[in-house]
């Protein structure tokens, strides 16, 4: 190496060194950094032992409850050396109350002091009955800690209700405060809130006079919360599918794990709220100050289960300090995937609701939904909505429809002489060909891609589309003509398990889909028919273009109807205009057109396009292999 290259090493080495030693943890943050490790790895030494001790110390109850040759005093001294200063909250009568408002309902039960219920007040499962995001079988909330060398965990002692109040007319404040009970003065409280007209629930941690019990190497509680998530819908593999855990960074994106398998992932950055999310509702469980790290999340699959969709879990971490009094705040929110309520609480919230990436979610959020949220305000049934939406839809890109239209009229006009062309250059190199093919064009002021650039522009409403109708809480059991229930599939026929076909196609036939299905290869048809193309190339695509229909029948079959009426609309409204501008467009006077321009004199080349030919040009001499001898 040179001198200049040595000199640019160690420069670059100096600069590495450099920052390392600036970025370099000062003693109190190795020292914070020890202390939280420490006690991680305490609790995870001792957690391992929690579910045998949890099964231990219920069976030492039964025992003793079963046992009346031993003493009170002996009783006593067995459930003190068990529960040491929770010997309190060891024994009790299980007992379940409730806050309420106008849209949910929660039941708290006093056994770990946690929410074991939660209903929806204005929504119902597919089969008519009380919907709940969770019930006492299906949900787990509690805190872990350790406490004179040993692991103590909330959801198997029995807390004591504090300071029930409710309302009528939900505009008041309902709490409940759950506490565990170790001494006079020294307490764990649950404390939850139950805000007026709202969906949002406040849930603080508080502990007092705990500094002298909890272990003092002990910087993090752990916080365990599990959702085995109940079936609300009235497909199993929809819901499934479209279940999953979502979570915000603090101050940073919001990602989730894939619905479509089982996943796990540990999170070493501040987290500032995870949510169960199910189809078109949700469980947010949210840090006013964010979730320390680590944060762990998990999903697992329940593709057997009739009554659960798939489990869900998280492990969170909250600050302890070893204070007379601390208090962690939170917020959970149990509602509905409903993209205007999520969004008025701020937080990324919405973003739960599945509207696509990029330019597809960005027409979905600023152009479909405030169109569907207008026309829904005239109270009027969903499918008429969705007739006055796609009405709206094709208006709009008329003039690109037209446009398209008038380009494939153009080339069906020049059909012959393109015939011509390709059979006098059918033995010439196809760079005289398509050189030839373009000087006919550009004489003729045609461009051959014209038909394609405004079908492009219409995709991202169509994939906006599709990601729509799925994802909208408002089609939720909204019927129209024969489909009961506009979000999921419309039966009209259900002919039961057949092995082949069910994993093709389904149980029952959809009959939008069906329409859809058939209006699609009516609209291939007429394309082709229109068209006139006959080169080789087209006859290929041909059989694609009508499989492509086929196909969608399986996967739309078991998709929203709303959906599927919507694409049968759109292909008959399509229909429609086409007709239209055929009866209103000359063919003839299109062809006197091209002539007409045939005689004019050939408009300058621009640059780029006299390089892109002498390109061609040189191309055109090289040999095979694409290489100068």
């Amino acid at each position: 190496m040179d001198k200049n290259s040595i000199i640019g090493l160690l420069l670059i080495g100096a600069i590495l060194i450099g920052f390392s030693i600036y970025n370099a943890p000062t003693e109190n943050e190795i020292a914070a950094q020890k202390r939280q490790q420490d006690s991680i790895e305490a609790v995870q030494k001792l957690a391992s032992k929690q579910q045998q001790q949890a099964v231990l110390q219920d069976a030492v109850i039964a025992a003793i409850a079963d046992t009346s040759t031993i003493s009170d005093s002996a009783k006593n001294e067995v459930l003190k050396s068990t529960y040491g200063p929770f010997i309190g909250a060891a024994t009790g009568e299980k007992k379940i109350s409730y806050i309420e408002n106008e849209l949910i309902k929660v039941g708290i039960s006093n056994k770990g002091g946690r929410i074991v219920s939660v209903q929806l007040k204005k929504y119902q499962t597919h089969d008519s009955l009380p919907l709940l995001l969770c019930d006492e079988d299906s949900s787990r909330f509690g805190l872990s800690f350790i406490a004179q060398n040993r692991v103590f965990s909330t959801d198997s002692l029995y807390f004591t209700a504090v300071g029930n109040s409710f309302t009528v007319n939900g505009t008041d404040s309902n709490k409940l405060s759950m506490r565990l009970q170790a001494a006079p003065g020294k307490y764990l409280e649950f404390e939850y809130r139950l805000k007026g007209n709202s969906y949002l629930m406040d849930c603080n941690i508080n502990t007092v006079g705990m500094q002298d019990l909890i272990a003092s190497n002990t910087s993090d509680l752990n916080l365990k919360w599990r959702l085995r998530a109940l079936k609300h819908e009235k497909s199993h593999k929809n819901e499934q599918n479209a279940t999953t855990i979502y979570y915000k960074h603090f101050e940073d994106e919001v990602d989730y794990l894939n619905e479509a398998k089982d996943g796990k992932e540990s999170f070493k950055t501040k987290m500032q709220w995870v949510s169960f999310k199910q189809q078109y509702f949700t469980s947010v469980l949210i840090a006013k100050k964010g979730f320390e790290k680590p944060t762990e999340v998990e999903t697992i699959g329940l593709p057997d289960s009739k009554k659960y969709t798939k489990d869900l879990s998280a492990s969170f971490t909250i600050p302890y300090e070893h204070k007379a009094s601390e208090s962690f705040a939170m917020n959970i929110y149990f509602g509905p995937n409903h993209y205007g309520t999520l969004k008025e609480y701020g937080m990324d919230l919405e973003k739960q609701v599945p509207l696509g990436w990029g330019i597809f979610g960005w027409v979905n959020r600023f152009a479909v939904i405030p169109v569907f949220n207008f026309l829904s305000g005239f109270n009027i049934n969903f499918g008429i909505i969705i007739l006055l939406l796609t009405i709206l839809i094709k208006v709009v890109l008329l003039p690109l429809t037209y446009k398209a239209y008038m380009s494939t009229a153009k080339m069906k006009v020049l059909k012959p002489e393109v015939d011509e062309l390709n059979e006098k250059y059918a033995k010439e190199e196809p760079m005289k060909k398509q050189q030839a093919l373009m000087a006919l064009y550009k004489k003729a002021g045609v461009n051959p891609l014209g038909g394609c650039l405004p079908m492009l522009l219409q995709m991202p409403i169509l994939i906006a589309m599709f990601r729509f109708f799925p994802a909208s809480i408002e089609l939720r059991q909204q019927s129209f003509l024969w489909a009961t229930d506009l979000s999921s599939y419309d039966s009209i026929w259900t002919f039961g398990y057949v092995p082949v076909i069910d994993y093709l196609y389904g149980d029952h036939v959809s009959l939008f889909t069906l329409l859809m299905t058939i209006s699609t290869i009516m609209y291939t048809r007429m394309n082709d028919q229109f068209s006139g193309a006959n080169n080789p190339q087209m006859a290929q695509m041909k059989w694609i273009m009508y499989l492509m229909p086929i196909i969608f029948l399986g996967v739309f079959n078991n998709y929203s109807a709303g959906l599927s009426y919507y694409y049968f609309l759109a292909n008959m409204f399509t229909f429609a205009q086409q007709w239209i501008i055929r009866k209103l467009v000359d063919e003839d006077a299109i062809h006197a057109k091209i002539q007409e321009n045939k005689k004019k004199p050939a408009a300058p080349k621009s640059k780029f396009q006299a390089r892109l030919e002498e390109m061609a040009k040189q191309r055109a001499t090289l040999p095979q292999g694409g290489k100068k001898k």
